[in-house]
């Protein structure tokens, strides 16, 4: 098993000039443009692993499509190829054949796409064997579920002959990433009516467009984090705005709860220390990538925490809740779920441990959201290749600030 060590470091400056561009919105916009009949030049697309196998596997001719891991990628791709009409088998990786799909695919079903389960029903692998137009035209899909789901229904919607009207279920969770893809789907040509619970899209064809992708505010977080750790920290960050498409440009908020200010100027972020909390409550239901990002540093920090909305956790390429619980629980940090869907964090003493060894869980943000303590202490993580699926850069930005970095 590989691993990274990485020596103790509180005084970080320099510029993390590999962050890369949004992951989120470079997935959607190559779907958009692949609807729009692949002529919009789409430029600045991500360097993630994630975002390369979804430019791969897209325009590819194999009968089977494999995305790994890449859980946007089985989503999306499932709407696409049901949508077109094209005969695909998806699979991936052992942990992607436990992730559920089936209430895709039963939205797909009902709108008259023919999908066949290969293992085991309601999980990949499965089969997309055409389209034929029914004539529904309004569905209804639980609001807290993952918003792939719903955004992969979203962006195919403009090309079933009557529209569609999705209707969300109870408490919608990560809402932004649902207007993330209305207002990508508008710069196509198709402007969605999102209103409450409702989302409305009429019939019509995308269009082709000139369209960049900005940076990645979720890849952007760790650098809050390792400001907030550090004793001393003057950080900068590229093709940043806070007017963003993003939902986890919340991060600025969050972060200046816990000593962490932020100066824009020039495309540019510019981070430096200041005081904290010593209590932070937030709700993650809207932003739940960016729990590995917060949780370790309020349990380095001795920020005691009362957390909601981290229910989706535990469906992503780990079961989240659980790493973290174990992870933070080295240094005496202690996550509990005191009632559904209700966390209280108490912080350890990271300061009387000389060394931590971190596992990833096949999970890119673990290795990321832990990464930063290494401000407070030496640091092995193990599989720190995880990186690439998102931050391929990740580990050379650190030694820009300041780490020395070792295999």
């Amino acid at each position: 098993m590989s691993s990274i060590r990485i020596q103790k470091n509180s005084t970080l400056q320099g510029e993390a000039s590999l962050l890369p561009s949004s992951k989120s919105v470079s997935n959607r916009a190559l779907i958009l443009n692949a609807l729009s009949g692949n002529q919009s030049v789409v430029s600045n697309l991500s360097s993630a692993r994630d975002t390369q196998l979804m430019q791969r596997l897209i325009n590819s001719h194999d009968s089977t499509i494999d995305v790994m891991d890449a859980g946007t990628t089985m989503r999306f791709l499932t709407a696409y190829f049901g949508i077109t009409g094209k005969k695909k088998v998806l699979t991936g990786t052992p942990r992607m054949k436990q992730r559920p799909i089936g209430l895709l695919v039963n939205a797909l079903r009902d709108l008259g796409v023919t999908i066949r389960y290969m293992e085991n029903e309601g999980f990949p692998p499965h089969e997309t064997l055409g389209f034929t137009p029914h004539e529904k035209r309004v569905i209804s899909i639980p609001g807290n579920v993952s918003s792939q789901y719903i955004s992969a229904i979203m962006m195919i919607a403009p090309l079933l002959p009557g529209g569609l009207t999705i209707t969300l279920e109870g408490k919608v969770g990560s809402r932004p990433y649902i207007e993330m893809t209305a207002g990508l789907m508008a710069d196509f040509g198709v402007k969605p009516e999102f209103s409450g619970t409702t989302i409305q899209i009429q019939p019509g064809a995308y269009k082709p467009t000139r369209f960049s992708v900005e940076a990645d505010w979720s890849a952007a977080s760790y650098w809050f984090a390792f400001t907030a750790l550090a004793e001393k920290a003057e950080i900068t960050l590229p093709n940043v705005s806070l007017k963003s498409l993003q939902g986890d440009r919340v991060i600025v908020d969050i972060m200046k709860k816990l000593g962490v200010e932020v100066r824009f100027e020039a495309a540019k972020a510019f981070l430096t220390k200041t005081n904290h909390q010593s209590l932070l409550e937030w709700d993650f239901t809207h932003c739940p990538d960016l729990a590995q990002t917060v949780l370790p540093v309020c349990a380095a920090k001795g920020i005691r925490g009362k957390f909601t909305g981290m229910e989706s956790l535990r469906i992503k390429e780990s079961d989240r809740t659980a790493a973290l619980q174990i992870e933070l629980k080295k240094f005496g940090a202690d996550l509990i779920e005191v009632e559904p869907n209700s966390w209280l964090l108490t912080p350890g003493n990271i300061t009387e441990v000389s060394q931590l060894e971190f596992d990833t869980y096949h999970d890119h943000r673990m290795a990321m959201g832990l990464a930063p303590l290494a401000a407070l202490t030496n640091l092995e993580i193990k599989n720190p290749e995880v990186v690439n699926k998102s931050y391929p850069g990740f580990w050379e930005d650190m030694k820009k600030v300041g780490f020395t970095l070792t295999a």
